[in-house]
């Protein structure tokens, strides 16, 4: 095979087992370039990538994928693996509407073995499939769970580890450690594994030893004993370095280079057929080959578009004032409110930038806690500050809070504790699709008793929720808003108490009614103009609360109207729109309700103003429905 472009020469693993060892580097250094130029002018998920490429060479160089089962954790490390397996030239259409999913996805190839946006879940899953080979007499299938990016600080992983170590299965987990999740990593975990990688003795002594492993490995079966013997030794010589991993009855070997793809091919090679759980700890750099995402790996997880030549972010051009993102609302407004009030702390799962809560973490150190990747961790150490009289603002995104169920509704609501649940990218949130959409918040949080469930439709409403949350704090209070930016320029307006369970009328108005929530309230208003020229003139009202809902309002609406819309972004099976049908119910009222918001299917990946619209929630979507009910 000829040197030159090697990657044009390789569509999937097979044509790659057809290059020698050393044309490994050449080609993971033009998968690199690949990833480079494509994130740099279709925004994605850019370090994590990055870091990961000469690992993702040399495992589908060793392994037989697609029947090797590879296991990816967390999704967004996976682009090269896209590349290499048959997806290369449909790699512009990454997380596009109708194009490639940005994360592993079973329904996009038989290489991607399990599907992945949260992390923390590819050591059960890969367990699973590799005690199914067990049961099924499949000795030649190989299963490996790649987990990097933080995710082995959530208790889900090391719940995976445990099972798997007394489970005894044939199950490697290569552990990608590049000290980063979006964030730097954090947590006693991380402090242990960077002893590890650090340590000169134990890496001296553990490179002798692998050597001597290699060797005896190669001899056969009857080497066994031997390997057993040297195994035995390491365990006792190395104790205080390996306890963890070695107690729980995993193999560990490492830490290696994990951009040596040579090396790694050589260790892959020689981990084939050493039988039981093992663990491959692999030290890689977040943003490796692109200068600028090597020094800042948190500012260019996911950068947008960039010049892939010099390095800068493309801005937009417009420069008229822009509302700020919801977040950045949230971070400056807690600041505020923790200034005013000692007993604010803010807590986040790994998502100090994401959330804003660094802004308060900047000032604030010793009020602001990153837990890492643990939301269930999060949610019950929240309620343990709660119930010491502080007022906790626990920030996760919406699709996170899904993992945190049992924890809000037994540690916090059941208890009645203070806790104020802040959620962010609540609704579509666009590219990061199925996985990230937080769908279903509003219908999970209204049926959990004592809470309150509110969310903002812009950002002043979103201040006055929070300074209301902290007030007088009673129970848990929940309050979701959107990803990306809002609708007010000037929004730093003093903050209000709002009365909980108040809703108000945005527009009076007559043969329609529309009820909304949140931030589609201003797709509402948009609609509403676009339909005043045909003489329509809906009223509008925004519930602002869920739980409790204003029953007050919703006796007006039903007394004047029987023609209502609801408007939502959130599914609409169980959420507001159900919430509404039921008081209509409950109170033997006879109206239409048309119910608009995320149908009832996972949406995939796309713009959110694509995705708005595919839902039929937008602007227009709203308008049509509004002249459908005017005139029917």
């Amino acid at each position: 095979m000829s040197t030159m472009g090697l990657l044009d020469q390789i569509e999937y693993p097979a044509d790659l087992k057809k290059l020698n060892k050393p044309q490994l580097i050449q080609f993971s250094d033009e998968v690199r370039e690949f990833i480079i130029d494509a994130v740099s002018t279709n925004p994605g998920h850019f370090g994590a990538s990055l870091g990961a490429v000469e690992l993702t060479v040399a495992l589908h160089y060793v392994y037989n994928t697609p029947y090797d089962r590879l296991i990816w954790d967390v999704g967004h490390q996976a682009y090269a693996h896209k590349i290499i397996t048959g997806r290369k030239g449909q790699f512009h259409t990454n997380r596009k509407l109708g194009g490639l999913a940005g994360f592993p996805n079973r329904n996009e190839s038989e290489y991607d073995a399990f599907g992945v946006g949260h992390s923390s879940t590819s050591i059960s899953a890969a367990l699973g499939m590799a005690i199914s080979a067990q049961l099924q007499n499949e000795k030649d299938r190989r299963v490996i769970a790649v987990i990097g990016d933080g995710a082995l600080t959530g208790g889900m992983a090391l719940e995976g580890l445990n099972n798997a170590g007394a489970q005894n299965a044939n199950l490697l987990v290569v552990l990608n450690d590049n000290n980063m999740a979006i964030d730097p990593n954090v947590g006693a975990f991380n402090e242990y594994l960077t002893d590890i990688s650090t340590s000169r003795p134990y890496n001296k002594l553990k490179d002798e030893v692998w050597n001597m492993l290699g060797k005896f490995n190669r001899l056969g079966p009857t080497a066994q004993r031997i390997i057993q013997k040297v195994d035995n030794s390491i365990k006792s010589m190395l104790m205080k370095q390996s306890n963890f991993f070695e107690a729980i009855n995993f193999r560990y070997f490492g830490p290696i280079d994990g951009h040596d793809v040579v090396h790694l091919v050589n260790v892959l090679n020689d981990l084939k057929d050493i039988p039981g759980p093992k663990l491959l700890h692999c030290i890689t750099k977040k943003g490796k080959g692109f200068k600028q995402a090597e020094l800042h790996a948190t500012e260019w997880h996911a950068p947008g578009k960039f010049d892939r030549k010099t390095g800068l972010k493309i801005k937009d051009k417009c420069t008229s004032p822009k509302p700020p993102k919801y977040q950045d609302v949230f971070g400056v407004t807690l600041l505020e409110l923790a200034r005013e009030n000692e007993q604010i702390v803010g807590i986040t799962p790994a998502m100090p930038t994401g959330s804003s809560l660094n802004i308060m973490m900047k000032e604030m150190p010793d009020r602001t806690f990153d837990v890492g990747i643990a939301e269930q961790h999060a949610v019950t150490f929240s309620a343990g500050l709660a119930a010491e009289n502080k007022i906790p603002f626990c920030n996760i995104y919406s699709t996170f809070m899904q993992r945190s169920y049992d924890q809000i509704i037994h540690d916090v609501a059941l208890q009645n504790l203070p806790v104020v649940f802040c959620l962010d990218r609540g609704g579509l949130v666009g590219e990061d699709g199925a996985t990230h959409h937080g769908a279903f918040d509003l219908a999970y949080m209204r049926n959990i008793p004592n809470i309150v469930v509110s969310a903002p439709m812009n950002e002043i409403e979103l201040r006055n929720l929070m300074f209301t949350a902290q007030l007088r704090p009673k129970g848990p209070f929940s309050i979701r808003y959107p990803r990306g930016s809002g609708v007010i320029v000037n929004w730093k307006h003093p903050m209000q108490e709002i009365p909980i369970g108040k809703g108000r009328k945005i527009n009076d108005g007559e043969k329609v009614a529309i009820l909304s929530i949140g931030h589609p309230g201003n797709f509402v208003q948009t609609a509403i103009k676009k339909v005043a020229p045909l003489g329509l003139n809906p009223a509008h009202y925004d519930l602002r609360f869920l739980r409790p809902l204003d029953e007050e309002l919703l006796h007006e609406v039903f007394s004047k109207f029987d023609k209502i819309i609801t408007v939502e972004d959130g599914t609409i099976v169980g959420g507001m729109g159900s919430a509404i049908l039921e008081f209509m119910a409950d109170n033997n009222y006879q109206a239409r309700v048309v119910r608009m918001g995320i149908p009832d299917h996972f949406i995939e990946h796309g713009t959110p103003e694509e995705l708005y619209s595919l839902c039929g929630f937008d602007a227009k979507g709203i308008a049509a429905k509004i002249q459908e009910l005017w005139n029917g």
